[in-house]
């Protein structure tokens, strides 16, 4: 009875003390990310290079490798830029999230970060705000990049387009939410500038050449097949594949014949001589705009987010 008395005084005494902790948690979360933000947009190097480097690997690579690539036609019907956009769309997703979170390593090295701690602010709510201001700056970065899709050489100008690149947009968000966890979880357990890049080449440089990025994910050896299912980013690219190249053809019956007949006599030959040569001709392989179904790859892309959130929130809330 006593203890019931002392329990209900102290609602009494604190009746809102639930609507401050929310408060102060949702304050923790806007602060972080809006800093977040802020310094991004302030950082004009990092705006510039994370816009430049992804359109290197897009028209240099993507171009120089064309050739090498049959399989997409001989740029009768989609080039190689074009199959490559959505991943290398991913990789300014990937690189921009995890290496946002290097601010907390200057957090702790200026003293933000432990004024930030000993306030009355949840630290769960500062690692989530962390984690959603990287996550915003890499969507931003993303969409800054997919203006290129409107070039009539990768995609055109058309309602086609826009539509795609909307719905390209929340895939980013999702896939940026659990790369910038990620970098967090690492980053916050770290002391040093100089263990951090190479901790993150480590870990970004698998993911990135395993997510089918750079080449598609069919026909591949067997142990190289498991490790690319073993990727999350895997799914991701494969999203956002499946949506910028829906409806686009990525493959033709002519195409095996233009590597050997010039147009010119091609255009020459009777109907029914060329559908001949076309049944005896070496069959191009059926390339896969999507290599997993969606539902599953926005499975994938949802539980990576939510274990390495809670991974994150869980090591940001150790620090001394």
């Amino acid at each position: 009875m006593v203890e019931e008395r002392v329990h209900i005084s102290e609602k009494e005494r604190f009746p809102d003390r639930g609507q401050k902790m929310r408060r102060r948690y949702t304050t923790g979360i806007m602060v972080i990310w809006l800093r977040e933000l802020k310094r991004f947009w302030r950082d004009t190097p990092r705006r510039i290079g994370a816009f430049f480097q992804p359109i290197i690997y897009l028209f240099l690579l993507g171009t120089g490798l064309q050739s090498a690539f049959k399989v997409f036609g001989s740029g009768t019907t989609v080039k190689y830029v074009t199959f490559m956009f959505p991943g290398i769309l991913g990789m300014t997703v990937l690189f921009t999230s995890m290496f946002s979170a290097i601010s907390i390593l200057w957090d702790r090295e200026f003293g933000f970060l432990k004024e930030v701690l000993v306030s009355p602010v949840p630290r769960s709510s500062v690692a989530i705000g962390k984690i959603f201001g990287g996550a915003t700056t890499a969507v931003m970065q993303a969409a800054v990049f997919m203006i290129l899709m409107f070039i009539p050489s990768i995609y055109g100008f058309s309602l086609s387009t826009l539509t795609k690149a909307i719905l390209l947009l929340p895939v980013a968000f999702l896939l940026a939410l659990g790369l910038t966890s990620l970098g967090v979880a690492i980053a916050a357990r770290m002391e040093s500038f100089e263990g951090f890049p190479i901790v993150m080449n480590f870990i970004l440089l698998p993911l990135f050449f395993l997510s089918g990025a750079m080449f598609p994910l069919q026909g591949l050896p067997e142990w190289l097949e498991i490790l690319t299912k073993a990727n999350p980013l895997s799914y991701g690219v494969d999203l956002l594949r499946g949506i910028a190249l829906k409806g686009v053809n990525l493959s033709s019956a002519q195409a095996s014949l233009a590597g050997k007949i010039p147009g010119e006599v091609l255009s020459k030959i009777p109907p029914d001589v060329l559908q001949k040569i076309k049944a005896s001709a070496p069959q191009v392989p059926k390339l896969q705009s999507q290599i997993y179904p969606a539902w599953l790859d926005v499975v994938v892309m949802v539980g990576f987010v939510v274990v390495m959130m809670a991974i994150a929130v869980r090591q940001f809330s150790k620090q001394d």
